[in-house]
């Protein structure tokens, strides 16, 4: 081979190097580092110094003009993986099978340059966000049917709760508006969380799944007639406002505006109460109307 077609073929393959995505699975967490550790394939030994060479190899792949997937490597789901497909899970090779499931099952984030300290929190949400609406669908769809009129109350719960966002949203206003929804379920709180932008007239701009989701756990309360609080903050270019209501006989009832300040002056952990926000309103929200039809709910 001459220097020439050594040159093209170089070329060539860096070329294709670039049309490749790939995906890194990131053990996140020390405690899951250290349960990975139990592999003798597994040669790193310090977590810090793992998550730095993982950025460099980051860096590297981008720099290169490569995009890869960031996504989270659970060690237990790992050792399913391997259980179910036969695998020797002490092998590179077993670990790089399973990220390339992740790939397209598992929570992951494409990497755009971001320190690792931005792109590892963002990961936990969306993997805490993924398993909010597996477990709420899973519910849902395990409710059945009504004994008393046979309906799918799962169903039923779902397009109840889809009436009462939209009917928040119509009562909402411009600006851009933050919604928390929290709903207890033993010892965990699922929480839902989806952005509105209403900054135009007559313009409500949202991203599907993440309303969908929040529907799905405000079903879940409404099957389970759980405690639920639907939170928002709404800013414009003169206020930032705080309201939100709870659920209670099947509508959303509002919360005052002392109701509002104590849930978010109340430290989570301690229960003491911390300084309010400086140039926050803690307001009592607006009323949503519930004009549904006695179809659309649930006879029990």
């Amino acid at each position: 081979m001459t220097d020439t077609q050594h040159g093209r073929t170089t070329s060539t393959r860096t070329i294709l190097r670039r049309e490749i995505a790939g995906t890194i699975g990131l053990l996140a967490d020390e405690h899951d580092f250290t349960r990975m550790r139990r592999y003798r394939s597994f040669t790193f030994d310090d977590h810090t110094a793992y998550l730095r060479q993982v950025e460099s190899l980051l860096k590297s792949l981008a720099a290169a003009g490569g995009h890869t997937t960031v996504a989270l490597f659970d060690p237990d789901e790992y050792a399913e993986f391997c259980a179910g497909a036969g695998l020797e899970p002490d092998t590179p090779t077993s670990r790089t099978r399973f990220t390339a499931e992740l790939a397209s099952t598992g929570p992951s984030l494409p990497y755009e340059g971001q320190p690792l300290g931005d792109l590892v929190p963002r990961l936990v949400e969306e993997a805490v966000r993924q398993a909010t609406w597996e477990y709420a669908s899973s519910v849902l769809a395990r409710t059945g049917p009504c004994p008393a009129c046979g309906e799918d109350i799962g169903r039923t719960a779902f397009a109840h709760a889809s009436y009462l966002v939209a009917r928040a949203i119509d009562t909402i206003g411009e600006g851009l508006h933050h919604w928390v929804c929290s709903v207890p379920t033993g010892q965990q709180m699922l929480l839902a969380v989806v952005h509105i932008d209403a900054r135009t007239p007559d313009t409500v701009r949202l991203d599907e799944t993440s309303a969908m989701e929040l529907t799905t756990v405000l079903a879940l309360a409404l099957v389970n007639d759980s405690p639920c609080a639907l939170v928002v903050r709404t800013t414009t270019d003169t206020s930032d406002r705080v309201y939100g209501w709870r659920l209670k006989n099947k509508r959303l009832q509002q919360l005052t505006a002392a109701q509002v300040f104590d849930a978010y002056c109340t430290d989570a952990a301690s229960g003491d109460l911390t300084a309010p926000e400086p140039g926050v309103e803690y307001c009592t929200a607006p009323e949503v109307e519930d004009l549904a039809a006695p179809e659309s709910r649930h006879c029990h």
